[in-house]
């Protein structure tokens, strides 16, 4: 992929850099939104690991131009802690979220999912996605886990859906609330509830769940890696 690297420290470029070259990537890096915009308009990316705290802008900014520009996936890779910078971030358009400091090999994986999604040309058509344990059909509104059919309310079907299309990547409270109410204004515990439920059909131990992550503050994650099938 095309990536661009986004960050105003000389160290985060230094380790990044020669990484993801030596994996096959054509790297380039930005110290600031100025310079980043350059790169941005003159080059068809694929992937901007986005730090949000630029000295000459806020890089939740940067995002919608990004996604408006390049079409590119952006992950945020950054030390703003705060579940408000998350979410508004996620919301602009981030495809995800690496706290610093990070573990390579974390921000690697969650390069790779982008990777993998980037890498299935029909897109949104995707109707059916598996993995090992896996498949949900979207179209028939079926889900099969470990060759079990797993019986989903269409509400239920619809907030799982939104998981299955970011498979991997987080998505926030707000993103769940459109896709299961058409709506973000949604009492929290309504959503709670429904991942509940969901848990409780989809995991081996609902009290401990490894499929639906929660991100703290933020929404939820489908960490099990599924990959479209035709």
């Amino acid at each position: 992929m095309r990536i661009l690297i986004i960050d105003d420290e000389p160290q985060i470029i230094d380790t990044l850099r020669p990484v993801l070259a030596a994996i096959g990537h054509d790297v380039h890096d930005a110290a600031d939104g100025l310079n980043a915009l350059e790169v941005i308009t003159s080059t068809d990316l694929d992937l901007v690991l986005l730090d949000l705290g630029l000295p000459d802008t806020d890089g939740c900014d940067l995002i919608r131009k990004i996604k408006d520009e390049a079409q590119a996936s952006v992950i945020v890779v950054s030390a703003r802690h705060l579940e408000r910078d998350k979410v508004r971030a996620l919301d602009e358009g981030a495809d995800d979220y690496v706290d610093k400091p990070f573990g390579l090999e974390e921000l690697l994986a969650r390069i790779r999912v982008v990777e993998r999604r980037r890498s299935d040309s029909t897109g949104g058509s995707v109707q059916r996605f598996l993995s090992e344990d896996l498949v949900v059909d979207l179209a028939r509104r079926e889900v099969v886990l470990m060759e079990q059919p797993i019986h989903l309310s269409p509400k239920e079907f619809a907030i799982f859906e939104a998981l299955v299309r970011s498979s991997g990547q987080v998505v926030t409270q707000r993103q769940l609330m459109i896709a299961g109410w058409s709506s973000p204004n949604v009492d929290g515990q309504y959503l709670r509830s429904y991942i509940a439920m969901l848990r409780e059909k989809l995991e081996a131990d609902p009290s401990d769940p490894e499929l639906i992550q929660t991100e703290p503050g933020v929404g939820y994650r489908l960490t099990v890696p599924l990959g479209p099938s035709q």
